[in-house]
């Protein structure tokens, strides 16, 4: 079965009609309120819908603009939220028991900023545990569900942004990346989905997995509203040490300028010819992309990143390492869930083995090894020098590209549960997308065509550091230039 829509609602065309008059921002909100009611026990995109107050702010929102105030670039515009980014006495559970009804006392920068622009947030979206998973089926509360296909996986971790995206429940979604989980639930269910260079949008009110590979990015139908959203929440913050303090560029003015005389290198180890298993299909569709952007004006050739075939194993040592660390919080004394015993040793870990999940210890278990006396060096330590190489090659990469390009997804959707029975499968649909986490560089997946299954595939254009002009500038030609069946 399928929810997916044909001709879904631009954000830039809600803004544009909520501005004018044309559309009151209370009639789009019902309108999409409306779709989540009527659909979404069939997706699961939500851990949370906020009805009463999405309401109260259109009502205000129209209020303000009949009093003529400009209320922003995003006037009316429906937002779902992935349930790991802060909202201000709205539950924020990271799709975890441990955390389940806990409200935030603040908002998360990028929720402010949100605000501030005059969108309207709907809801909570699912996720798995912690952000940790491919397919959103770790969450505590459910599984998540392809709109394209319910009996595929969204991808993960943020799949309950995506699916709400491409469900039609709202025209735009924030999500969190890590090691793709932005990108590759994007390509699995036809949206366009991106990480920033990392420091371009803050993390302050993130619940944090691994904060050095964190990113929050969004989530669309078209390029150009993931530009708009992404100028409405980049920028510096004193809340965030990592945030660059430097405004980004503007995304928005470069859609129109096209890709004649940009260099784009198609990355061989990630196109077959250093990683296995990435599929025929998505392959072709990958060279396709190419020759197409090679017809627009854009010189194509093929370069190595040698060192990206380390990637997979490099993160799941720093990320898990991270996470224990993060995790670490999660004590039963400070918030969230906590289970009594007679000792505070006794109670932490009766809190923790009924509060996380398995995919959640396993990666806090992993991370603790990587970190523990004896193994520090040759492990975690190790790691590190990876994702240095990795960056160097990016780097040299870059002397010849202005761009990369190259699968965001090994495949398309997978079949629920095809995958949970074994950790090491699942996380291989990462290896395209981990790279950019590791060198801190942009990404943006990019719907083109579909696979022999007749679902999305994903292009991804990855950037060097602060490269997001460019890579917007390939991504808006890619679109154009995507097949019939090829969008959301």
């Amino acid at each position: 079965m399928s929810l997916a829509i044909d001709t879904p609602s631009t954000a830039a065309g809600i803004a544009a009609a909520v501005a004018t008059g044309e559309r009151s921002a209370r009639e789009v909100v019902d309108e999409h309120l409306a779709r989540i009611e009527a659909h979404d026990g069939e997706i699961h995109a939500f851990n949370l819908v906020t009805a009463d107050q999405a309401r109260a702010a259109a009502d205000d929102i129209d209020a303000r603009i009949a009093a003529g105030e400009d209320v922003g670039p995003l006037a009316g515009v429906p937002v779902a939220l992935k349930d790991n980014m802060c909202t201000r006495g709205v539950a924020t559970t990271c799709s975890s028991k441990i955390l389940d009804g806990w409200e935030p006392p603040y908002d998360a920068t990028v929720v402010t900023r949100l605000r501030q622009a005059g969108a309207i947030l709907v809801g909570k979206t699912n996720l798995d545990e912690f952000a940790m998973g491919s397919s959103t089926e770790n969450s505590a509360f459910g599984p998540s569900r392809n709109p394209h296909d319910t009996s595929r996986v969204p991808g993960g971790s943020s799949g309950g942004s995506s699916a709400a995206v491409a469900a039609g429940f709202a025209p735009l979604a924030l999500g969190s990346d890590t090691g793709g989980s932005i990108r590759q639930p994007a390509a699995l269910c036809g949206v366009v989905g991106v990480k920033p260079t990392y420091g371009v949008v803050s993390r302050y009110g993130l619940v944090a997995f691994a904060s050095s590979l964190d990113q929050i990015g969004p989530f669309s139908h078209t390029v150009a509203d993931a530009a708009l959203t992404l100028d409405v929440i980049g920028g510096p913050d004193p809340h965030d040490s990592t945030s660059i303090p430097e405004d980004p560029p503007t995304l928005t003015s470069v859609l129109d300028q096209g890709v004649d005389g940009l260099r784009i290198g198609i990355v061989s180890e990630l196109c077959g010819n250093g990683i296995e298993g990435i599929a025929e299909d998505v392959l072709a569709r990958t060279r396709e992309a190419a020759t197409a952007l090679e017809a627009a004006g854009a010189t194509v050739g093929e370069v190595s990143v040698p060192s990206t075939i380390y990637g997979l194993s490099a993160y799941y040592l720093i990320a898990p390492a991270e996470a224990s660390s993060n995790l670490a919080r999660f004590d039963g004394v400070r918030y969230g869930l906590r289970v009594d015993g007679p000792s505070t040793a006794a109670m932490q870990t009766a809190t923790r083995t009924a509060g996380f999940g398995d995919e959640v210890k396993r990666r806090i278990m992993l991370g603790t090894y990587a970190l523990s006396a004896g193994y520090y060096d040759a492990f975690y330590g190790k790691a590190q020098k990876v994702r240095t190489l990795i960056l160097d090659d990016f780097e040299r990469a870059y002397q010849d590209y202005d761009l990369l390009l190259c699968p965001t997804s090994p495949s398309t959707a997978f079949e629920l549960g095809a995958k949970t029975a074994d950790p090491l499968t699942m996380y291989l649909n990462d290896v395209c997308t981990i790279p950019s986490n590791l060198s801190g560089q942009p990404a943006i997946s990019v719907p083109f065509g579909v696979g022999d299954d007749g679902l999305p595939v994903g292009v991804q254009i990855l950037a060097p550091t602060l490269g997001e002009p460019a890579m917007f500038r390939v991504a808006a030609a890619l679109e154009s230039l995507a097949p019939n069946g090829g969008g959301a």
